[in-house]
């Protein structure tokens, strides 16, 4: 291949592993992508899937694995530790080999568009693709879950989704296309609930992100 780009969908949906599998079918089945890794987590209730193709095979293994995800996860049923506000909560798209990431953001905005015409689903775009600085940081997507998201949809004409409806799906939410540079994600679990010490260890250096999950006893 001569253009590579990466993507790294995350799923709300970590424990039902039938689920898991045909998301990863919906990707595999696809020409021209290449699934490298993929990972459940029951706690967090959450999938994770990293493949990497040609530009016009990734935009569409990444709409065959959201179609499957509206199909078969329910967010009025989800209970986990990771934030999120779709079905499909998000997904990024990388460049790696003979791309830029203005192509990256090209294909997040062909894959939006796609998503709210066909699956009836909002889209917001972050990160480098975002239209509206607000919306580039994805944890202002994800503030407040989906009652603030669905309230801030309602209430403010800066939160009209970039593509699709101007509600939230019944049953997959809305979700978050963008395009990013690699990245290395991991989770530090503190033995407290102070806020600020999460911030100050965040706050070591400027490139690291911090969230708030529930205690061990808080999830379900």
């Amino acid at each position: 291949m001569d253009q590579i780009i990466e993507c790294v969908p995350n799923f709300s949906e970590g424990r039902n592993r039938a689920t898991i599998q045909a998301l990863i079918e919906a990707v595999t089945s696809t020409a021209g992508v290449a699934l490298l890794d993929h990972s459940m987590d029951p706690d967090h209730h959450r999938a994770v899937l990293t493949f990497c193709g040609t530009p016009e095979a990734i935009v569409e293994a990444a709409f065959r694995a959201i179609r499957i995800a509206t199909d078969l996860i329910d967010l009025h049923k989800h209970f986990g530790a990771h934030p999120r506000v779709g079905a499909t909560d998000v997904v990024p798209f990388i460049p790696i080999r003979g791309t830029t990431m203005q192509d990256c953001v090209q294909l997040a905005r062909q894959l939006g568009e796609k998503v709210g015409r066909e699956l009836d689903i909002p889209v917001f775009l972050y990160e480098r693709a975002a239209a509206h600085a607000d919306h580039a940081p994805l944890e202002t997507i994800r503030r407040g879950g989906l009652e603030g998201l669905a309230f801030r949809m309602d209430s403010d004409p800066d939160w009209t989704p970039d593509f699709g409806p101007p509600r939230l799906h019944q049953s997959a939410g809305a979700i978050a296309i963008g395009a990013r540079p690699d990245l290395i994600a991991y989770n530090v679990n503190l033995s407290s609930k102070d806020v600020e010490t999460a911030r100050s260890i965040a706050a070591s250096h400027p490139t690291f992100k911090w969230r708030i999950a529930p205690s061990e006893g808080d999830r379900r």
